[in-house]
C-alpha cells in the first residue's frame, strides 16, 4: 500500500531535501575561521563581547577535540529541522488565534506530540520516507514543532486588551495589528518556543540516529555500540557545545528592546559606524585643502 502513494511522499521530501543539501554542502565547505567569525560578530552584536568570547572559546573547543565535521552536520540538520517548524509553527500558532476551533484541533494533537516517547515517531517515519539524514530532519520536524506553535498562540493572546482595542481605535487593520503590535510584542515568548524547539532537535539528533542520520548523534550511537567510552564522549561533548551556542543565541534575539534600532547601537555595528564618522572629517578636510 506505502508503494502507490511513494511518489506523493518523495515529493515531500524533496524541500526538505534540498534544503538540508544545501546547508549541507555551506556549512561543510565554508572554513571553520569563517564560521568563528561570524559567530564572535553575530553574538557580540546581540548580546555582550563577554558571550561572544565564550561561545568562540566553545567552537575552538570543539575544533580542538576534533569534531568539527560532525557538528556542522549536526548544525545542517538542526537548522534545516528549525527552519520548517518555524514555517509550520508561527502561521498555524497566529492562524489558531484566529479561530478557537482550529486550536481546538490542534490542542489534543499538540499534547499527544508532546506526550509520545521520541522512539514512536521513527517507525513511520522509516516506513514512508526511508532511512538517512532527510527522514532524520522530517521526524525532528515532527517532534519538535509542537513548542513553536504553542508559545505562538500564548504569546500573541497576551497581548493586551487594551493594545488591541487602542490600534483598532486608530483605523488599523487585522494585518496592520498583527504586524505592527501583536508580533512585536509575543516576540520573547515566540522566541522562547524558537528555543525549545532548537533544544527539542538537538535531543532528537542522538535518536535519529537510529534511522543512519550522520553528525554528531551517530558518534555516540557508534560509541555506545561498540562500548567505546571515549567516542560516545566525544559526539556528547559536540552535542552539548553546539546546545550551548544556539541557546545563547536564541536568547539573545529574545531579549527585548526599548526601541526598534537599539540593537545597532553597541557591538561591531556601532564600532563600524564610529569608525565612518572618525573617517567622514578627514575626507572634507582634505577636499578642503585640495580647493586652496
Amino acid at each position: 500500500m506505502v508503494e502507490n502513494y511513494r511518489p506523493f511522499f518523495q515529493t515531500v521530501k524533496a524541500p526538505f531535501d534540498t534544503v538540508l543539501q544545501s546547508l549541507t554542502n555551506f556549512m561543510t565547505t565554508v572554513p571553520p575561521t569563517l564560521v568563528i567569525l561570524v559567530v564572535m560578530l553575530l553574538t557580540w552584536q546581540l548580546a555582550s563581547w563577554r558571550l561572544a568570547a565564550a561561545l568562540v572559546a566553545i567552537l575552538l573547543f570543539v575544533g580542538f577535540i576534533g569534531v568539527w565535521p560532525e557538528t556542522m552536520t549536526t548544525l545542517s540538520i538542526v537548522l534545516t529541522a528549525l527552519i520548517f517548524s518555524v514555517a509550520i509553527g508561527i502561521p498555524l500558532g497566529i492562524l489558531s488565534t484566529r479561530s478557537e476551533l482550529l486550536y481546538a484541533i490542534l490542542r489534543p494533537i499538540l499534547d499527544g506530540m508532546q506526550t509520545i516517547p521520541a522512539f514512536v515517531y521513527l517507525v513511520p517515519v522509516v516506513m514512508l520516507f526511508g532511512i538517512g539524514n532527510v527522514p532524520g530532519v522530517i521526524v525532528t520536524v515532527i517532534f519538535a514543532v509542537a513548542p513553536v506553535i504553542r508559545l505562538t498562540y500564548l504569546g500573541i493572546r497576551q497581548v493586551s486588551e487594551e493594545v488591541n482595542e487602542a490600534m483598532r481605535a486608530f483605523g488599523a487593520t487585522d494585518r496592520q495589528l498583527l504586524w505592527k503590535a501583536q508580533l512585536p510584542l509575543a516576540l520573547p515568548t515566540i522566541m522562547a518556543g524558537v528555543n525549545q524547539t532548537l533544544m527539542m532537535s538537538l535531543s532528537m539528533v542522538v535518536i535519529a540516529s537510529m534511522i543512519a542520520v550522520g553528525g554528531l548523534g551517530q558518534m555516540v550511537l557508534r560509541g555506545i555500540g561498540r562500548l567505546d567510552v571515549g567516542l560516545a564522549s566525544i559526539g556528547g561533548l559536540g552535542i552539548v557545545a553546539l546546545a550551548i551556542i544556539l541557546d545563547r543565541i536564541t536568547q539573545a534575539l529574545a531579549q527585548p528592546r526599548k526601541r526598534p534600532g537599539e540593537i545597532w547601537e553597541h557591538g561591531p555595528a556601532a564600532a563600524l559606524q564610529h569608525a565612518i564618522r572618525l573617517f567622514r572629517p578627514s575626507r572634507v578636510n582634505a577636499r578642503r585643502l585640495d580647493r586652496r
